[in-house]
């Protein structure tokens, strides 16, 4: 629109230019100016919104910079400061490409409007003078404006660089931070947990007393609300994968897939349940006002602490199943199972309550020393246990007893175990309790959440196999339902295998980054700019908006396909059209509704398509060369649907083809011969070279039939029997009328030909057998002989050199033959 109000000013003032030369400036005076005025204002406007938009990103920055300052020990705040801060940068790309975009409008204009005139030329118009400063003082601002938006953008990514720098100094510091242990460290946490303990009495019961007389209904309406929350959760995970996560014992030991399929979903559905109830439960308990600003951190690392440890347990209990040794998913003895289950349990009891305790202290605002000595124990007790564990000999033997005694670990195991144990006690002796604590929650949360995964990649694996999807009671189920087949079945197999890949995923690279030390606000805006905006070279890509195309080109997929069937089985049977005519609009429609489609969707995907301008040229290009008999048969397809010489069901010959047209496409036609036998003919062969159609007009064909007799046979006689036989026929027309044509004089007969008209060609071989069959008997009955071909031959002597017969030779050999 704004390209379109710049030509039209563009024209309107050269239209005034040469009018003003002319002397007729005063009749477009006043149509100028309003048009002046109307850009005038929309010009100023946008240039308003620009400035009060810049002078709210300096605020903010000015904020924001404050922030970082105030919260430089925050990590939290630290990542949401961030993310606004490239929030920043994406509304000032947005406003210089705006402003970007007005001077190009303002260049085009001056390029129209032209130098002022030069020493000596005849002086322009006032009008165009006004135009030209008008413009140039527009522009000007506007680069002015610019410039400041250049300096506010600097200044964000500075921002954006600073706070960047200070999360990872942060993040090395709190890692790397050195302590000196001694008694006299942990004699002054003892007298604080002390402190701390009685601290935390009085804040909870004041918490409770508060809820219970004030808050009672709201408390008891969050926790409904939270256990109706996961039940739907769980229960809605149960109904649909109840058989994935139920273990059916008495049947034999389970396939591997059934073991991993149950491992994986019954882990993720119930943790999720759980998780859902605990969301659900803090978001309620603070939305109804019922938690105070002491008690909430308290809340929610108690939420944090519960979900860990049943997140550990539960998969625990799906990997090693200390009670079932047929579910198990590794070679262990039912005692190693047991003792290296109930070891990880511990791990993960003592590292979630040293993050729970250490939440507690932070909210109490208790003694540093007090934190650093709950890591110190919780990280010392990892450690030894993960050096207990390298001792253990619990891999199953190969006799596949698990009641037996086990065998050591693999050599690289115990090394590894040992190392890592070593690793925690000497980090704590040696003073970095950070380091120490990073460690072990790495080794108990991350070590879980990668087996989680991994166990997923191996089910969508497993399922994705060939002819393993079919065979499980999903694939069965659907099978019977929707009478699959297996290829059916393997792709569905397959898609399967890749939703469960991306859900394994989905779920265990956050939370992965979240140990790892990254924020909910760092994950939001990789998944945002990941999703939105993916940037390769000076292209830009959107992965919502190429979702979001998929599915318009499928809801206009779907939508002409149901155009197709609502049109050909309502309007055109109802109007009893031919078959052919049915075929070629319902084809039509079809290309039209996918053209459109396309488009929509490439449209919505972001892609502009003016910039496929060059891709097009250099096809044109490959059409000229290469491409020539592909668009050769598609030009000729559309003429052979527009123009219709023949059409779906028409009986046809071309060269050595002959048979019945199946499917017209725009490249070529399928015919199937009366063998049964598809032929694809392209469709400029049958454009380019003669093909005929029995059924182009109608299906009357006339049919002849040769018929002979003998020499001396009365041929008026013949001629009325032939056509007494042929109005006798009932498939027979009688307008034309049969009639019975005199040939010829044969060689050894009369030659007669009978000609009748049939109202279906594709009766005539059997009609034509039965008038033949009908011949036959009249003729036998009135006695008219059908002759066949007669031969004289002659056996002569060899003749001697004078000519006379040969020595020996009689008279007698001279024969007369007939009939051969």
């Amino acid at each position: 629109m704004a390209d379109f109000t710049s030509t039209l000013l563009s024209i309107l003032t050269r239209a005034a230019v040469i009018l003003s030369v002319l002397g007729g400036s005063s009749m477009l005076a006043a149509p100028a100016a309003a048009q002046d005025l109307a850009v005038d204002v929309t010009v100023d406007s946008i240039n308003t919104e620009v400035r009060e938009k810049l002078g709210t990103i300096r605020q903010q920055l000015d904020t924001f910079s404050a922030a970082v300052q105030q919260d430089a020990s925050d990590d939290a705040r630290l990542a949401e400061l961030r993310a606004q801060a490239e929030e920043i940068l994406a509304e000032m790309r947005a406003a210089s490409d705006t402003l970007a975009t007005r001077v190009q409008q303002i260049q085009g204009r001056l390029d129209v409007i032209g130098e002022p005139p030069a020493a000596g030329q005849p002086p322009e118009p006032p009008l165009v003078t006004e135009e030209r400063n008008r413009l140039l003082n527009e522009r000007a601002e506007i680069n002015a404006i610019v410039e400041d938006a250049e300096n506010l953008s600097s200044g964000a990514d500075r921002l954006a660089n600073s706070i960047t720098t200070i999360r990872r100094n942060l993040f090395t510091q709190t890692l790397f931070r050195h302590t000196e242990l001694s008694l006299a460290l942990f004699s002054e946490a003892g007298e604080a947990l002390v402190v701390e303990v009685d601290r935390l009495g009085n804040t909870i019961g004041g918490w409770l007393s508060f809820a219970w007389r004030f808050k009672a209904p709201s408390l008891f309406g969050a926790i409904g609300l939270s256990l109706v929350v996961g039940l739907v959760i769980l229960s809605g995970g149960y109904r649909l994968f109840g058989s994935f996560i139920w273990r059916e014992n008495g049947e034999g030991r389970p396939s591997y897939l059934k073991r991993l399929t149950v491992a994986f979903w019954s882990t993720v559905i119930r943790t999720m349940s759980l998780a859902a109830f605990l969301a659900a439960s803090y978001l309620l308990l603070e939305g109804f006002s019922v938690l105070r600003p002491d008690v909430a951190p308290i809340i929610s690392g108690l939420f944090g602490f519960i979900w860990f440890v049943y997140f550990v347990s539960r998969l625990t209990h799906a990997v090693l199943a200390p009670d079932e040794p047929d579910w198990r998913l590794v070679r262990l003895t039912d005692k190693g199972a047991r003792l290296i289950g109930w070891a990880v349990i511990l791990m993960a009891v003592v590292n979630g309550l040293d993050y729970l305790l250490g939440t507690i202290s932070e909210t109490l605002n208790s003694p540093l020393v007090l934190t650093i000595t709950k890591s110190v124990i919780a990280s010392s007790i990892i450690g030894i246990v993960l050096i207990a564990l390298s001792f253990m000999r619990p891999v199953m033997s190969t006799d596949g007893d698990p009641a037996a005694t086990g065998k050591p670990w693999p050599r690289f195991l115990p090394l590894l175990l040992r190392f890592m144990g070593g690793l925690l006690l000497f980090a704590v002796i040696a003073g970095y309790i950070g380091f120490a604590r990073f460690i072990s929650t790495q080794i108990v949360l991350t070590g879980a959440v990668l087996v989680t995964v991994y166990i997923g990649l191996l089910t969508g694996k497993a399922v994705s196999k060939q002819e393993v999807f079919g065979r499980t009671a999903l694939g069965e189920r659907l099978a019977e339902r929707f009478k699959w087949g297996e290829v059916t079945l393997d792709q569905v197999g397959l898609v399967a295998g890749l939703a469960i890949y991306a859900f394994a995923l989905m779920i265990g690279v956050p939370l992965i980054l979240l140990t790892w030390g990254f924020q909910i606000a760092d994950i939001e805006s990789w998944f945002y700019r990941f999703f939105t905006a993916i940037t390769i070279g000076n292209i830009t890509i959107s992965l919502v908006g190429i979702i979001g195309g998929i599915l318009l080109f499928a809801v206009g997929y779907i939508v002409t396909r149901w155009v197709q069937r609502w049109i050909d089985g309502n309007v055109m049977a109802r109007s009893q059209v031919d078959a052919g005519v049915r075929n070629s609009v319902k084809t039509g429609i079809g290309y039209l509704g996918v053209g459109l489609a396309v488009i929509v969707g490439v449209s919505a995907a972001g892609i502009d398509l003016s910039s496929l301008a060059l891709v097009a040229s250099a096809l044109s290009v490959g059409i000229g060369f290469g491409l020539q008999n592909i668009v050769s048969n598609f030009v000729s397809g559309l003429i052979l649907l527009v123009e219709r010489p023949f059409k779906v069901g028409d009986h046809i010959v071309t060269g050595t083809t002959e048979g019945i047209v199946k499917r017209i496409s725009v490249r070529a036609t399928e015919i199937e011969t009366f063998r049964k036998q598809s032929i694809v003919v392209p469709n400029s062969d049958l454009i380019n070279s003669p093909v005929g159609n029995w059924t182009h007009r109608n299906r009357v064909q006339r049919s002849e039939i040769p018929v002979s007799v003998a020499y001396g046979t009365d041929p008026e006689k013949v001629i009325a029997i032939l056509l007494e036989i042929a109005t006798a026929v009932p498939d027979a027309l009688q307008n034309p009328e049969p009639h019975v044509d005199f040939l010829a004089f044969g060689a050894s007969s009369l030659d007669f030909e009978l000609r009748f008209c049939l109202a279906d060609y594709s009766d005539g071989i059997r009609i034509r057998a039965e008038v033949r069959i009908a011949i036959l008997k009249r003729f036998e009955l009135e006695g008219i002989e059908i002759p066949y071909a007669r031969q004289d031959i002659m056996i002569l002597p060899r003749p001697g050199r004078s000519g006379q017969p040969a020595p020996g030779a009689s008279d007698d050999l001279i024969q007369d033959g007939a009939g051969v």
